[in-house]
């Protein structure tokens, strides 16, 4: 029996072998701070010690999955090991037997789309938008983004929203095959934990052995880009392009305006 014991995250492990793991920041849209990220590389290790977990669902507090990073909290803090992070909290999501259902409640942004999308399913609300917004704030999709995007929707669709930032509609992200389907009628956490009951009463080796199968084709590629896309990120936090961005949130104005 493993005793959670989170901050920022919200474990509630029910009797059907589901564990529901929300992120709890609701007030800034669930936003990532140092501490957050560090028991979201710790849960799904403490979930895949815990035998009698055999499903889980990830979502986020309130009205929103996660907006990403929260820089302000970020921008405070010396960072260890910024790329041993970053390695540690997609591969400990790769790992953990359990199928991961993500319920994307809301916006799933930067580190928050990358979170929603290295999940096995995904459920999304109507109302959700997915984006990796890295380079509109002046840094490289290096947290997973550049891993995943191109092996769900194709490295030329990727390459646009990737170098733009722009959002996808959960509609949209359903019909190119980036997410598994897009609830109108009921809440999505509903559904996907019902959905997550289902897996949980199933044969356990054999379901986690074909997650763990299929899971080889995203670790090589997470092998492949994951330390260069993360070093690289690390890179551009000192650009000037990064100055301007953090600038420009702060004054409230557009980002990289014409002079």
């Amino acid at each position: 029996m493993t005793s959670f014991n989170y901050t920022y995250l919200l474990v509630d492990k029910r009797p059907s072998g589901v564990a529901v793991v929300t992120m709890n920041r609701p007030e800034l849209l669930n936003a990532v701070n140092w501490e957050m990220h560090q028991e979201l590389e710790r849960v799904f290790v403490d979930l895949d010690s815990d035998k009698d977990v055999r499903a889980i669902v990830l979502t986020g507090a309130g009205r929103g999955f996660c907006s990403g990073g929260d820089q302000k909290s970020l921008d405070k803090v010396a960072i260890p090991s910024p790329t041993r992070a970053g390695r540690h909290l997609i591969r400990n999501i790769l790992e953990v037997e359990a199928p991961v259902i993500a319920a994307v409640n809301g916006a799933a942004v930067g580190l928050g789309a990358t979170l929603a999308l290295m999940c096995d399913v995904i459920f999304a609300h109507s109302s959700a938008r997915f984006a990796d917004t890295h380079v509109t704030a002046g840094v490289v999709a290096g947290d997973g983004g550049a891993v995943i995007w191109p092996l769900l929707i194709g490295p030329a669709r990727a390459k646009h929203y990737l170098m733009t930032g722009d959002f996808i509609s959960a509609e949209k992200a359903a019909a190119m095959g980036m997410i598994n389907e897009v609830v109108t009628d009921r809440d999505v956490r509903d559904h996907a934990i019902e959905y997550a009951e289902m897996l949980a009463s199933g044969p356990r080796e054999a379901i986690a052995w074909t997650k763990y199968s299929v899971n080889k084709i995203i670790k090589q590629y997470t092998h492949l880009l994951l330390d260069t896309s993360i070093a690289l990120e690390t890179l551009t936090f000192a650009s000037p392009e990064r100055r301007e961005a953090v600038a420009a949130f702060a004054e409230k104005r557009k980002r990289f305006a014409e002079k």
